[in-house]
């Protein structure tokens, strides 16, 4: 795919994004509805498109190159981890604050954003490829996204037993064992999580219409974590898939996840969890404005 077609990719996300911004300011998002909305898309829309994810298109592939998918999802994780470790000390900010830089960190937006560009950029084959690596994300983002973003004192066990958490565990039973359940089962899921992204950009659209938009066009931590996470992480991932002899598709779907913005669900855990979900809103913001180019300049450079 060129850079211009990955851009109006991007467009379309940044527009859904303008369309709950433009919502709060008419009044009909904010408060008690974003709240309301949150909840809706944690415990039902959410755990719908994960399993509706696994659940429908063409037959499941084997074990084997599922296994594969995981290892490389293992190093995926684990070098985003470390920079979650290393990053926020050198950051510095309020206890709130490095939570949201530990979040943004290891966790991009590669369910939102990476599904669609996943499918733009490699065709629809590459969106089983790109659940499979996403499944780990699910499963961490809700157990220990919380614990990053509000600290021990907010954890509790049932986080472990999210709806989100449960879907994604059974998720990736079905992928190993290669289940499937009856179609209409299947369709009915997808159906009912089809609305999840553009919901969850509006949730953070609404979010960010009470912020000041100069104050955090201004902030160099911001601009300082989003360079990181859209351009030094892909570019370190780069050489070391290819030094593990990576499939070039998966290769591509991995690189390509890595230089995804900070994942939307940090502002859903924020609201339902107490943590600082202003500025998780703002480098949300910042970061998926910035992915617009950032992306395309990625795909260009290293698939």
């Amino acid at each position: 795919m060129s850079f211009i077609d990955t851009l109006a990719e991007m467009l379309v996300i940044l527009f859904a994004i303008a369309c709950g911004y433009a919502a709060n300011r008419l009044g009909y998002l904010g408060g008690e509805t974003d709240r309301r909305i949150s909840k809706l898309l944690l415990n039902i829309t959410m755990p719908s498109m994960i399993l509706g994810a696994v659940c429908t298109g063409d037959t499941l592939p084997e074990a084997s190159v599922v296994l594969g998918v995981l290892l490389v999802a293992v190093v995926f994780y684990l070098l985003e981890f470390a920079f979650a470790f290393l990053v926020p000390p050198l950051l510095g900010g309020t206890p709130g604050q490095k939570g949201v830089w530990r979040y943004t960190m290891a966790f991009p937006n590669v369910g939102f954003i990476g599904y669609p560009v996943a499918v733009a950029l490699f065709g629809p084959g590459a969106l089983f490829y790109a659940v499979i690596l996403v499944l780990p994300f699910n499963l961490l983002s809700f157990t220990l996204g919380p614990l990053m973003l509000t600290g021990a004192r907010r954890f509790s066990l049932r986080q472990m037993f999210s709806p989100c958490v449960v879907s994604s565990i059974a998720a990736l039973l079905l992928a190993l064992a290669r289940l499937r359940p009856p179609a209409v089962i299947g369709e009915a899921l997808e159906f009912a999580g089809s609305i999840t992204v553009p919901l969850s950009l509006m949730f953070v659209g609404s979010l960010l219409a009470g912020l000041p938009l100069g104050h955090m066009l201004s902030s160099p931590r911001l601009w300082i974590l989003t360079a990181v996470r859209l351009l030094v992480l892909p570019l370190v991932l780069y050489p070391i898939l290819r030094a593990m002899g990576t499939d070039e598709l998966i290769l591509g779907i991995a690189i390509t996840q890595m230089a995804m913005p900070a994942a939307v669900n940090g502002s859903l855990l924020c609201m339902e969890y107490g943590g600082d979900a202003e500025c998780m809103a703002q480098i949300t913001f910042i970061s998926t404005l910035a992915s617009i180019l950032t992306i395309p300049i990625i795909a260009a450079l290293l698939l």
